[in-house]
């Protein structure tokens, strides 16, 4: 039997919806800190292929998840393009700046990119050998405006304001950045699939700041180049789509870029994308990330709202946006049962 993840995808409404959840290798998880602690730090742990497969199986063992998503992280993509990444302890990230088309240009070529991102690979085909039979396992990458937006500031902003000010400043080299960073993403997402991943995903965590014309212009075609080239080079592969937070831009985005199912956040209603986005086709989501906190009854009523609003086409359950490190992971365990009718 096809699993179930890729059954949704495919346009079937099922009796239960399928499962995952957003960043379900986590800091939440006490395996996942020991893990870490033993890799030394982040990037440590995304460069090491035995324990990014570890931290990858760790949730799939725990909870039975019905996909697991690759361990990595959006920015090893500028960094394989030549960008220097280091992270802050309780800061984040941080890259060197491209504010310039001589920024641009000194980027290494697209070609270049596999030497720095090989252990991403390996990790993929650890898993694809590792995981469950009914596992389906997920790639993924940054979209290239929320890529562009940390490439641009060096950091994340509250307001995307560098990336948006270089856009009107100069938009030729936005514009030359978005499209090297698309192109260095087909090929780093081919290569995943390549290495065993059956789903890919593209995450655009910071499309709800582009408006208008720059909505289409830089969240909209820049998805479906990237979708179009892949589905050319794997015909048949699923891709699934965040544009978080993009609101009204959530109507039609799957026909406009070819994604296969659109994921949503919590900040619109399972019942309001129930009516609007589904039609179009698959849709992920959307469980607000704090019961994972706060759990009770409310968590439990919550999820069986999303359930229910969604019931009537395809849909795999997931929350609105990863998982966050106060979670308590019996809160994860009561949600699956809610789901899956416990």
């Amino acid at each position: 039997m096809t699993k179930t993840i890729l059954r949704a995808l495919a346009g079937e409404t099922l009796p239960t919806p399928p499962i995952w959840m957003m960043r379900q290798a986590g800091r939440y998880l006490p395996e996942y800190r020991a893990t870490r602690a033993q890799a030394g730090d982040f990037l440590s742990l995304c460069y090491n292929p035995e324990l990014a497969a570890e931290v990858t199986l760790q949730p799939i063992r725990r909870y039975g998840f019905d996909a697991a998503i690759l361990f990595a992280d959006i920015l090893l993509l500028p960094q394989a393009l030549g960008a220097d990444l280091w992270f802050e302890t309780g800061e984040g990230p941080r890259l060197s700046t491209i504010t310039t088309m001589a920024g641009v240009e000194a980027l290494r070529p697209k070609d270049a990119i596999h030497e720095t991102l090989a252990p991403i690979y390996e990790t993929v085909r650890i898993l694809a050998g590792a995981l469950p039979a009914e596992t389906t396992l997920i790639g993924f990458a940054g979209a290239p405006w929320t890529v562009a937006t940390y490439m641009i500031a060096g950091r994340g902003t509250p307001d995307q304001g560098p990336a948006h000010a270089l856009k009107a400043a100069d938009r030729a080299a936005f514009t030359a950045l978005i499209d090297r960073i698309t192109e260095a993403t087909i090929d780093y997402l081919s290569a995943q699939v390549e290495a065993g991943a059956e789903v890919v995903k593209l995450f655009d965590s910071w499309a709800g700041s582009l408006k208008g014309a720059d909505f289409t212009d830089f969240a909209v075609k820049p998805a479906a180049r990237i979708i179009a080239a892949l589905k050319a080079r794997h015909p048949g592969l699923p891709v699934i789509a965040f544009p978080r937070e993009a609101g009204p831009g959530y109507v039609g985005f799957a026909a406009a870029t070819g994604a296969d199912c659109v994921a949503l956040d919590n900040s619109v209603t399972p019942e309001w994308a129930a009516a609007e986005v589904q039609p179009g086709g698959c849709v992920q989501g959307n469980l607000a990330p704090h019961h994972m906190v706060t759990g009770g009854a409310d968590l439990i009523r919550e999820t069986r709202r999303v359930v229910e609003a969604f019931k009537g086409g395809p849909h795999i359950f997931n929350l609105g946006h990863g998982i966050t490190p106060d979670a308590d992971p019996d809160n994860v365990q009561r949600m699956i049962d809610a789901v899956r009718g416990g």
